[in-house]
């Protein structure tokens, strides 16, 4: 330990006491990695706040001595984005602790929760007030507000709801030199000049430590009805979404789609879950409509009899209670881990136009696939935005970390040259992180990199606040 940091940790500990900073290796190691194993780094210690006030007292602290610090929720990230550089310089700041939700204001349809609640739990708070939080995903039992702020994180509802930035109304954050900016109370209409909240809505935690939020609330469903439908190509499914958008309106909540590769690695990962058709289909689509369940059954119904009459869809299915409407979501959230498990592969978090969309998951997989022999290339997501999870399994038996290293990284260039070309975005809902701030800085307009750096220069101008991710201060040397 440099002496500099000696005296800093030990005035971290007084002010944090014993449960706010940990130095013991075994208890710090868990969150030294990325959720995807791909990061992991070292940190002088892990500090966890109890409040927002001692938040800004230990950044102040932070500042005074020159101590980077890496803000962390649930760990959860699919960027590296909460995982400190290996040099062991910077603070790891845990939000855990500030965990408080609500009491909900049902007659104003929301409620103000700290960065470290959990998405589970604030779902389970709104519910109990006859309301519900319209933003879910597959780690909602780790993703805390925080990250999901500062990732703009999107999930499944985006469709009918919007990302995490369509529900804040209103933020607290402390600045990097220890300041507070608070803004929980909402206001319609506030034309007081720029709306400060926005910059820090998918800022990764560059700009400012979100410590509480004001989330926007809507009421319950009277129920929901869920269908599995198998369509013949991307395409059939992405007719199949026109016609469900034209019969079903905003009664449509959610509209996944995922290719049979993808439902094989599902079955294989969980031993107790089962195909939801008879016969394997080259794509699924996964449909969810909420309202009066006796209604929406008919209308469902309806619209899966008249896209199997057109040719639209092969074969259809509709869950007969809620355990299996569960099951069904179960398997189109188990389809990160279950690939994982199956070995590496470059993942690619990307967006294109909706249109686009059908088109570019066959060209890229059959460019990919030509170009690197012995890889598989599968898309899967959320079609009715344009989001897709465009995933590269590597060919068998290849050693994990030189694959990455070499022909992994390659691929994820000409994955991204090709959502560039197509006007989309190379990171559609998880963050740039440090993943891809190299892509980032080599693909994107060179005025609005110009003006981030511009805005984390005014803000963080040494570069303390989650150094190495998102945007840095000069440009870097493109990647190799």
């Amino acid at each position: 330990m440099t002496q500099p940091a000696k005296p800093f940790l030990e005035e971290a500990a007084a002010l944090l006491g014993p449960r706010g900073l940990i130095r013991d290796p075994d208890l710090l190691a868990p969150w030294l990695t990325d959720w995807r194993g791909r990061y992991t780094g070292r940190a002088l210690a892990l500090a966890a706040p109890a409040d927002t006030q001692e938040l800004s007292a230990l950044v102040r602290l932070c500042a005074q001595a020159g101590v980077p610090m890496v803000p962390q929720g649930g760990n959860s990230g699919m960027s590296g984005g909460a995982t400190p550089d290996a040099s062991g310089a910077a603070l790891l700041i845990s939000l855990r602790r500030l965990n408080s939700i609500g009491p909900v204001d049902a007659a104003g349809r929301k409620v103000t929760c700290g960065a470290g609640a959990v998405l589970q739990d604030l779902h389970q708070a709104a519910e109990d007030a006859g309301l519900r939080f319209p933003l879910t995903l597959g780690g909602k039992g780790s993703a805390t507000v925080g990250g999901l702020i500062s990732t703009n994180a999107g999930g499944s509802q985006v469709l009918r709801h919007g990302s995490m930035r369509a529900q804040v109304l209103g933020i607290e954050a402390v600045l990097p030199d220890g300041r507070i900016y608070s803004a929980l109370t909402p206001l319609k209409k506030d034309n007081r000049g720029f709306d400060l909240k926005q910059l820090f809505i998918g800022s990764e935690g560059t700009l400012g430590i979100v410590t509480a939020a004001t989330l926007r609330l809507v009421p319950q469903t009277q129920g929901r009805v869920v269908a599995w439908a198998g369509c013949g190509s991307i395409h059939a499914a992405r007719a199949l979404l026109l016609l469900a958008e034209e019969r079903l309106g905003e009664a449509l909540e959610g509209f996944e789609v995922l290719p049979q590769t993808c439902l094989d690695a599902v079955l294989a990962y969980l031993p107790d879950a089962r195909a939801p058709l008879e016969e394997p289909q080259a794509w699924h689509a996964l449909i969810e409509v909420v309202g009066d369940p006796a209604r929406l059954r008919g209308a469902l119904e309806d619209l899966l009899g008249e896209a199997l009459a057109a040719g639209t869809i092969a074969d259809a299915t509709i869950a007969a209670s809620e355990a299996q409407a569960e099951a069904l979501w179960t398997l189109r959230e188990s389809i990160s881990p279950a690939e994982r498990a199956k070995g590496p592969a470059a993942q690619h978090d990307v967006a294109v136009p909706v249109e686009s969309m059908p088109a570019f998951i066959e060209e890229a997989r059959v460019r990919i696939e030509a170009d690197w022999p012995g890889t598989r290339a599968f898309g899967f997501g959320h079609l009715g935005d344009g989001n897709i999870h465009f995933h590269v399994a590597a060919p068998p038996g290849v050693d994990a970390a030189s694959w990455d290293a070499g022909d992994g990284k390659a691929i994820s260039r000409t994955v991204h040259d090709l959502v560039t070309a197509a006007q989309g975005t190379i990171s559609a809902e998880h963050g740039i992180g440090q993943m891809k701030l190299g892509e980032l800085e080599r693909l994107a307009d060179p005025v609005a990199l110009s003006l981030m750096r511009q805005v984390k220069a005014a803000l963080d101008p040494r570069g303390l606040l989650n150094p190495g991710k998102l945007v840095s201060l000069a440009p870097r040397p493109p990647t190799p």
